[in-house]
């Protein structure tokens, strides 16, 4: 079939394939170093546990046959290492069908990660990475030119992500309607970076224009992408800014960073490279029929997430089926007004009364010190961090993990501190462990001149009071 293959993507391709494998190998780095104490046989929320009660059926994964944190970390690590090798060339190098089985290898591992991940692997940047990582099974390589209907159902997906984002917010707060909402964003999002304070300290009017451009990336751009060329290579360019423009203003983990990465998926590569001498070889009768077969499975659930998009009640971030496949995509339908974060404190005294000292344990993340800059973690995802996020919205929300994690404090728990900046207890154990809710304001240019803080904090209440191994259970 002629019509099949875009010989003239042929760069677009090589990105796409790329950047994916770069940020498979950066969710399965993330996921061997924090596994234990987050889903290990001893972590916070454990698989087996997990497996016990949720059947294979609902969440398919090779965890279901057999757990230990030995397979889990093979599994990671061999993930890792393959995503690695993807990304220096490897599945150019090979068949097509042994391309397809790395690229499906990846696809399965990662499934396997996130099915039993639970709470900490609740974002919608697993299911875009899964999402994405399916359809990169079809994508081919150097033996066949860049088949036409994989690279149109990454312009579906990228349109949902761009779209539902878009009507989430017009449908939601208030704020992104009367373009007020990066008056707050920039300070309340989940994690800031480095340059957050900067981007807050904007004029307001330019916090408008950046609402407005937002709205403009979002709900008109995405239609473009369907359009001839070069239309469609202009959309996905400002697609391309937009999404680096936030990636200077927060950290959202590879979110961002695989939005821009499907954006090539509408960049005529023929613009900026003519395609190879040796042209590709025409595509055999069994991947022709491996991708009609995807293109229909992709249409048929996508039933579900266009239904979601047009419906006033939409959902964000939801998956349809248990293999992530056609899922919904959308973030920020509402804007907290007010940061607020839980501060975790250890004592060594005998009782925590008024005489006690309290230590600080710091975070790599999430704000702690006032005086110490957000960094820059994206695109690795700090899953505890993220979570300590929520935990101070709702405590309800946080409450089956947050007390399993005092407790791994109340015993110095090594997989757990590695999680922390630090450990303000490192000869013995506090003997008591609270939490306090505060909350967090950027500071203004005088005080960061005069005191260097980048953060002004007022406390608010107690989260948790003080607590020690007995009294621990008595909060579940």
């Amino acid at each position: 079939m002629e019509w099949f293959t875009a010989p003239e993507y042929w760069l677009s391709r090589v990105v796409i394939q790329r950047g994916l494998a770069v940020l498979y190998f950066v969710a399965f780095t993330g996921a061997a170093h924090q596994f234990r104490a987050l889903i290990g046989e001893h972590g916070l929320l454990p698989v087996p546990r997990f497996t016990a009660r949720v059947p294979f059926s609902q969440a398919p994964s090779l965890f279901h046959w057999r757990y230990s944190d030995r397979l889990f970390a093979s599994v990671a690590w061999g993930g890792a290492a393959l995503s690695a090798a993807v990304a220096a060339g490897a599945a150019d190098m090979v068949p097509l069908w042994a391309a397809m089985l790395m690229w499906t290898a990846l696809w399965l591992l990662y499934l396997s990660v996130v099915n039993v991940g639970q709470t900490w692997y609740a974002f919608g940047w697993e299911s875009l990475l899964l999402e994405a990582g399916f359809l990169a099974v079809f994508l081919g390589n150097d033996d066949t030119g860049p088949p036409v209907l994989v690279l149109w159902l990454m312009r579906w997906l990228l349109f949902r992500v761009e779209f539902g984002a878009g009507l989430i917010k017009m449908r939601g707060d208030a704020c992104w309607r009367d373009l007020t909402c990066l008056d707050y964003h920039h300070e309340t999002q989940p994690m800031p970076g480095p340059l957050s304070w900067f981007f807050h300290r904007l004029p307001r009017p330019v916090h408008r224009v950046e609402t407005a451009a937002n709205h403009f990336a979002q709900l008109v751009v995405p239609i473009a992408l369907f359009t001839p060329q070069p239309v469609a290579s202009i959309a996905a360019a400002i697609v391309i800014v937009t999404q680096l423009w936030l990636v200077l203003s927060g950290n959202f983990a590879w979110l961002n960073w695989l939005t821009i990465v499907l954006a090539v998926s509408a960049f005529d590569g023929s613009l900026l490279a003519a395609p190879p001498a040796r042209a590709a070889a025409p595509a055999p009768g069994w991947y022709e029929g491996l991708v009609l077969a995807a293109t229909a499975l992709v249409v048929v659930l996508s039933w579900w997430p266009a239904r979601n998009l047009v419906s006033r009640g939409q959902m964000m971030n939801v998956s349809f089926n248990r293999l992530h496949l056609v899922n919904s995509y959308g973030a920020f339908g509402s804007v907290n007004r007010v940061r607020m974060e839980v501060v975790v404190e250890g004592t060594d005294a005998a009782e925590p009364g008024p005489g006690a000292v309290w230590k600080e344990y710091g975070f790599k993340g999430k704000p702690t010190d006032p005086r110490r800059l957000p960094r820059q973690f994206a695109p690795f995802h700090l899953r505890l961090d993220w979570l300590m996020w929520f935990a101070a919205i709702s405590s309800s929300y946080a409450w089956p993990w947050f007390l399993p994690f005092v407790g791994k404090l109340l015993d110095n728990d090594p997989a757990t501190l590695r999680l922390l900046r630090g450990n303000p207890f490192p000869q013995a154990p506090p003997t008591h462990v609270r939490a306090r809710l505060y909350q967090y304001r950027f500071t203004d240019w005088r005080t960061l001149r005069s005191t260097g803080a980048w953060w002004d904090r007022t406390l608010v209440r107690d989260f948790l009071p003080p607590v020690d191994r007995d009294s621990l259970g008595r909060h579940g």
